[in-house]
């Protein structure tokens, strides 16, 4: 059984088919099915809450594909900034370009918001919420996902994306940047959410399998 990750972050699509795949589920991404990038997936992530903007993904993706689809909205939540980025994490500098070139400019800012701030203002976590629905107008499975850590001064290490480079995990004595894919996945929110959704979508799958009908 195929299931749709609404997402088209490359690096999200990098992380969610790794924990799947090593699983045994069968996932596929929007452009891999024909859906293409439309300006109305804009609208789709200007919620005020990681769940509302992941629910109203899903269930975009849902109607386009005709497949169990989940998505995901997830971010950095500085505790010394209120929470910021927060939902707002993609888009904190206002930047346009790649995704590297976003990256580089979200870090930038949020490097600008925290300079000269102590460590105990440099607190952070990242947060996941995964929302997966069997059909547009099924009732959600949410699944969450959260890490502690801290931001440095400094990026240090290239792998991951966004503010991982940033991002120091206490638990791996390591930023994110400088962490291995299973380092990462173990500890990370988006991976601690991810193995809560796989048990979810087997049990989906068991319960097709086991009724004879084909999902809708």
């Amino acid at each position: 059984m195929k299931f749709l990750a609404a997402t088209r972050s490359a690096g999200k699509q990098v992380e969610i088919r790794r924990v799947l795949e090593d699983a045994g589920l069968e996932v596929v991404f929007p452009g891999e099915i024909g859906l293409r990038e439309s300006p109305a997936e804009e609208a789709l992530e200007m919620a005020d809450s990681f769940q509302a903007n992941a629910r109203k993904k899903a269930e975009y993706f849902a109607r386009l594909s005709f497949l169990p689809t989940f998505a995901d909205d997830s971010g950095l939540e500085v505790f010394s900034l209120s929470g910021a980025p927060g939902v707002r994490s993609k888009r904190l500098a206002g930047a346009t370009g790649s995704a590297t070139q976003i990256d580089a400019a979200n870090n930038e800012e949020l490097l600008r918001r925290l300079k000269g701030a102590p460590d105990a203002q440099r607190v952070a976590r990242y947060r996941c919420v995964l929302v997966f629905l069997p059909s547009p107008d099924a009732i959600p499975t949410i699944c969450q996902g959260d890490c502690t850590g801290r931001i440095l001064e400094s990026p240090r290490g290239k792998a991951g994306f966004g503010y991982d480079p940033l991002f120091f995990s206490e638990e791996l004595g390591k930023t994110f940047g400088e962490a291995s894919a299973a380092e990462k996945d173990k500890v990370s929110h988006r991976g601690r959410a991810l193995r809560g959704l796989v048990q979810a979508l087997k049990a989906y799958s068991r319960s097709v399998q086991g009724s004879g009908l084909k999902p809708q």
